[in-house]
């Protein structure tokens, strides 16, 4: 199942130290999150402070945007926005 555009948030300032239950815990009175996923450092395993959340819906991921976005989280300034397309779809001139 592909990924609806706009329904996928990237969440950055994140605190090294949140878990991705507590990242869930923090979007799940949004709507419906069908996944919380932090990028970690490959050699220590920490979060390296960034991650992606995906909604069931573009409404939702829209109404936690607007409430998170730029909100204090464990004494850190989070930022959150709409993720960029990612994946396998590649250019044609590549």
């Amino acid at each position: 199942m592909a990924k609806r555009l706009g329904a996928q948030l990237f969440v950055s300032r994140l605190s090294t130290y949140i878990t991705t239950k507590e990242l869930e815990g923090l979007f799940s009175p949004f709507g419906v999150v069908t996944e919380a996923r932090l990028i970690t450092d490959p050699k220590t395993q920490r979060p390296k402070g960034f991650g992606f959340v995906t909604f069931q819906s573009e409404v939702e991921a829209q109404k936690a945007l607007k409430a998170l976005n730029c909100r204090m989280v464990n004494g850190r300034l989070i930022f959150v926005e709409v993720a960029k397309s990612e994946g396998p779809t590649q250019d044609a001139s590549s």
